[in-house]
């Protein structure tokens, strides 16, 4: 394996996350996505970050450095995806490892995500990583 973890901040790179980040949020529509991230990313600080392994997109993960009263300063995977075929390969893990390592070198007090709650092996997964269920979630549609 010869992994590289960067942020996707060109043009080409953001497109390129696009079939990976599909597999998680199909509602997505190729042509909108440059612009959508871009839009978040000035908006939300969005941030979006890949692995590649032989200069393929392995896996990708959207997240943003934000502030609660009640908790400090958290980085929250808002996705985190790995291509299907290839999970269990350890790309997700090293992505995860590196958001971990990113927050804390700008001093996160945590690592936040919500997860859908069908989601059993996503789960699994965050907690081998040491996350813990915290919260419920609660959401409305308009």
């Amino acid at each position: 394996m010869s992994l590289n973890i960067a942020f996707a901040t060109s043009a080409e790179d953001i497109r390129s996350c696009f079939a990976v980040m599909k597999e998680l949020r199909p509602h997505l529509v190729e042509g909108e996505f440059l612009k959508l991230v871009r839009h978040l990313a000035e908006t939300t600080r969005f941030q979006l970050a890949c692995v590649s392994d032989a200069g393929q997109v392995k896996a990708v993960a959207g997240f943003r450095i934000s502030e609660w009263l009640a908790a400090g300063q958290y980085l929250e995977i808002e996705d985190l995806v790995v291509r299907e075929g290839e999970r269990s390969h350890g790309y997700g893990g090293a992505l995860f490892d590196w958001l971990v390592a990113y927050a804390r070198e700008r001093d996160c007090d945590q690592v936040r995500l919500v997860s859908r709650m069908d989601r059993d092996d996503a789960h699994r997964f965050y907690e081998r990583k040491g996350m813990t269920r915290f919260a419920y979630y609660f959401s409305m549609n308009l």
